[in-house]
């Protein structure tokens, strides 16, 4: 973005100190996480920068603690059940979020602000709190420590994402399009299966990555609600912390870091089809 040539000198100093301190807060967001990156590669077993690193060194980086990660089966496992619990909870929270954002975009729909704050209370409500309430529930009905009590209570987390996005979506959605397919004699899930969800399809997917980073980053349910088989990579590194610190830490939140960095990027593609969609964008 360049500035107008009418542009004077007052306006150009705010428009560079504004981007200068846009600037200085994204170092400040972004490298204590940056730093991790680094740190995985070191050859000695410790969470600091050696002088080698500092000078540069080959022989002062190393790949060990990923070869360590891949050879320890307590981080195998953690993998898999992230993996396995993540696909089930993404799943789950798609379709729930998108029936009810669907229900939540009529016009003529009662107490739509009392539903919609119900719904992406999970998103307010402390995790603690959440947490605590589900491993009692959860206990009761026997979901506690096995693998279908932790995909439902991830769903529950990642749910009001998906409404979120898919209500955003719905916004500029022309209900007119399905008005159409039903007067030409569509039923109603021809249509939406042809006419609606290719429109909203962008914020679909774009609310199921945001579930599903949700479930790879939750921590706190998985102590209330797994046990030793249902261990996940944010409890193994939160018991790796607590036990044995070791940098194959740093190396798994490396490759946790490199697949948000991807979602991201994803999101913002289709982000972007989404607008051009809807004709807000070229």
């Amino acid at each position: 973005m360049s500035l107008p040539s009418y542009t004077g000198p007052l306006g150009r100093t705010w428009f560079y100190s504004v981007r200068g301190l846009a600037s200085l807060v994204l170092l400040f967001l972004v490298f204590p996480v940056l730093v991790v990156i680094p740190l995985s590669f070191n050859v000695e077993p410790y969470f600091s920068f050696t002088s080698g690193m500092l000078r540069l060194d080959p022989a002062a980086f190393s790949l060990r603690w990923y070869q360590t990660l891949l050879d320890d089966p307590m981080w195998l496992l953690a993998f898999r059940n992230s993996l396995l619990i993540a696909v089930g909870a993404t799943l789950l929270a798609t379709l729930l979020g998108t029936l009810a954002a669907l229900g939540l975009s009529r016009a003529n729909l009662p107490c739509k602000a009392l539903l919609m704050g119900t719904l992406i209370s999970p998103m307010i409500v402390p995790v603690i709190i959440s947490s605590a309430g589900m491993y009692f529930f959860y206990s009761r009905l026997g979901l506690a420590q096995n693998h279908l009590g932790l995909i439902l209570a991830h769903a529950v987390l990642g749910t009001p994402f998906v409404i979120i996005t898919v209500t955003a979506t719905l916004v500029g959605y022309d209900h007119s399009l399905s008005r159409a397919a039903a007067s030409l004699g569509a039923s109603p899930a021809y249509g939406f299966w042809r006419v609606t969800l290719p429109i909203i399809r962008p914020g679909i997917i774009s609310g199921a990555l945001f579930a599903m980073v949700t479930s790879f980053d939750e921590a706190v349910v998985v102590q209330f609600l797994g046990g030793l088989e249902q261990r996940t990579i944010p409890r193994q590194m939160w018991s790796g912390m607590r036990e044995q610190i070791s940098p194959t830490i740093l190396a798994a939140a490396t490759l946790l870091i490199l697949g948000s960095i991807l979602l991201l990027v994803l999101v913002e593609v289709l982000r972007r089809r989404s607008l051009r969609l809807r004709g807000l964008a070229s």
